[in-house]
């Protein structure tokens, strides 16, 4: 799908589309989207563990230096 279409309708990765298909046209529209919580429940056998602000700033931060540190 063209990079202008998507931005259009706000689509990104786990976005959730319905389109109805009448023979002379197709309408497609966003539904819904994927919550990460909702991946993770895919992917992995346990929920996620909820974390605080602070926990996830620093595992930010973690990751940026680490990035940096990586370059």
């Amino acid at each position: 799908m063209p990079a202008k279409v998507r931005q259009k309708l706000g689509l990104g990765p786990g976005s959730v589309l319905e389109w109805d298909d009448d023979g002379e046209k197709v309408v497609l529209r966003r539904i819904g989207r994927y919550t990460s919580e909702d991946v993770h429940r895919r992917v992995f056998p346990t929920p996620p563990k909820p974390r605080t602000l602070a926990e996830l700033k620093e595992g930010v931060r973690r990751y940026i230096k680490r990035r940096r540190a990586s370059h």
